[in-house]
């Protein structure tokens, strides 16, 4: 049997997951640890949390009659659910017709494609390198953590892992039709490197982009990199003194005035992420 699960409550199903565990019998040298250990993964990562959910002897064992004899859970992602980017940015006006700017499907769906390419190239990187810090001419065995301001370099695992999620919370505004407006000064910079990497791939694999858009409908303001720019960033107050400067000076200025550990402190008019939603990988 193949199951197909979109998480629609990271909180709900954490907190779930959370209860079953605390309910499971652990053996062993050490039974504590073992506990705390599965707490923490199903904390941070939902196919944890499914795990602890779905396990065989938890939902055999809630039938009468039967006994579990074995068996393995397999659990995996899919590209399957893919947001409909022409339902969530849905074009008011007729073929052609120029309107207000607005995000269109295509150009979300093509920002929404490099947030999650970026997320995955910097947990692959944080795989790879852990604590490790980035040296100078060492950038090529870098994807996305070399990128970065050199104030950042030697930054933690930890820290890593926080900026590679920034990526991941604008795909999912993305993914819920929402405009990706950064919130704190790192999404600022994530949303810079996904605005450039889409356009840099726009331009080196135009054929690839059109056979991602499939049935999207087109519109005078697709892949307007520069109006992305002028709308989506730095659109909250970023506690700088020259609020008239373009928004990229402003960011420069709050990233040199600010420790990297600063980085992830939501805007004060920015409504602040779930604090628990725990990370991808």
């Amino acid at each position: 049997m193949v199951l197909g699960i979109r998480v629609t409550d990271w909180p709900a199903l954490r907190a779930a997951a959370v209860a079953a565990v605390e309910e499971l019998d652990f053996s062993g040298a050490d039974p504590a640890a073992q506990r705390s250990e599965l707490l923490r993964e199903v904390s941070e990562d939902p196919h944890a949390a499914l795990g602890a959910l779905l396990h065989p002897d938890r939902l055999i064992g809630a039938l009468p009659g039967i006994e579990a004899l074995g068996g393995t859970l397999e659990l995996s992602t899919t590209d399957d659910f893919a947001p409909d980017f022409a339902e969530l940015f849905p074009l008011d006006g007729e073929d052609g017709e120029a309107g207000d700017w607005t995000l269109t499907p295509r150009t979300a769906c093509l920002l929404h494609t490099q947030l999650l390419a970026l997320a995955d190239a910097a947990y692959d990187d944080l795989e790879e390198h852990g604590d490790e810090p980035v040296l100078p001419g060492e950038d090529a065995e870098w994807s996305v953590f070399a990128r970065l301001p050199h104030t950042t370099w030697a930054m933690h695992r930890s820290w890593r892992r926080t900026m590679a999620r920034t990526f991941d919370d604008l795909a999912e505004d993305l993914g819920l039709g929402e405009w990706p407006l950064p919130r704190c000064a790192a999404e600022e910079l994530a949303l810079r490197f996904a605005l450039a990497d889409a356009r840099q791939l726009l331009t080196s694999q135009p054929q690839a982009v059109a056979d991602l858009m499939g049935e999207l409908p087109a519109d005078l303001y697709d892949y307007d990199w520069d109006g992305c720019s002028d709308e989506l960033l730095g659109v909250y107050d970023m506690g700088v003194d020259e609020e008239d400067e373009e928004a990229g000076v402003r960011l420069e200025q709050l990233l040199a005035a600010t420790h990297p550990e600063g980085w992830f402190l939501t805007y004060d008019e920015a409504e602040e992420r779930e604090p628990g939603r725990g990370y991808r990988r």
